[in-house]
């Protein structure tokens, strides 16, 4: 009866330390959701500066990419490569509240992108109590390298994926007898989804690492599998490219073709630490 007792005891405090952890992860969350509504209510405050010098920057063709397009086709005669003028087909608004939620909803975007890397502090600060101190020292790097490799995927999703991207389609015809009229909608989702999806696939070295360190994956099986990423790196730098030409396909996929061996290395790290400790227990 008294082991019983106790027993229930143990148990009752075990769910009140679980109910404490939800409640500090609660806090921790509402204070990254509080950033994010900041950022949003400044991006929507200085929306129309934003609006036409980045949300439409893409469209225009004196946009920074295109330029540079012209001068690399320059240098290397190549007349294919060169953007000089703005994206065929009309955008327009379908709905009468259509442009006041598109404001709404880029600042929303622009507050994600830019709350972001206090969104991982936050996550750190919950997570990092219950690590030792050695993996404390390990991960703190975490949410510099994170964010980093977050900023970077937003800028080559933005400057080099999204504007090639929007090239392509926007030129692409089945029939002359077809206009393009694009709702604004799908401009905006074009570019956002782009642009984040970009940064997203540039956190894989901190994939990879978390995946190695629990042991799921091992840079043996990404040098195998090496071939297969490289298809599919090519797969994707060939139908975001708006010509056939080789130098423009290698100026998207190079960067992913480096990420891809940087996360090779980070996984050969991680094993190389887990034997090393393994090496400590066994003679110690």
């Amino acid at each position: 009866m008294l082991n019983a007792i106790r027993g229930k005891g143990k148990n009752l405090e075990a769910e009140m330390s679980f109910f404490d952890h939800l409640e500090v992860l609660r806090w921790h969350l509402i204070r990254a959701a509080a950033s994010i509504i900041v950022f949003a209510a400044v991006a929507f405050y200085f929306f129309d500066n934003i609006w036409q010098n980045i949300i439409m920057g893409p469209k225009h063709g004196d946009f920074f990419t295109y330029r540079m397009l012209c001068k690399l086709g320059e240098l290397l005669h190549s007349t294919g490569m060169c953007i000089s003028t703005d994206l065929p087909g009309k955008i327009i608004n379908t709905e009468m509240a259509g442009q006041f939620s598109l404001q709404i909803n880029s600042s929303i975007m622009i507050g994600i992108m830019l709350g972001f890397p206090y969104l991982l502090w936050e996550v750190w600060r919950f997570v990092k109590p219950a690590l030792e101190e050695k993996e404390q020292k390990a991960a703190s790097g975490f949410v510099f390298f994170a964010s980093t490799l977050f900023a970077i995927g937003i800028l080559f999703g933005y400057y080099i994926v999204a504007p090639l991207s929007l090239h392509f389609l926007t030129n692409y015809t089945i029939s002359p007898d077809i206009q393009n009229t694009f709702t604004i909608d799908s401009y905006l989702t074009s570019v956002a989804t782009l642009t984040l999806v970009s940064g997203i696939v540039f956190q894989l070295p901190v994939i990879v690492y978390i995946l190695a360190t629990l042991g799921i994956l091992t840079p043996k099986f990404m040098r195998e599998k090496r071939r297969y990423a490289i298809i599919i790196i090519m797969i994707i730098a060939m139908l975001v490219t708006p010509t056939p030409d080789v130098t423009t396909m290698l100026v998207i996929s190079a960067p992913l073709f480096l990420l891809y061996e940087v996360s090779i290395i980070v996984a050969a790290r991680v094993q190389k630490r887990k034997a090393k400790k393994r090496e400590e227990f066994f003679n110690s």
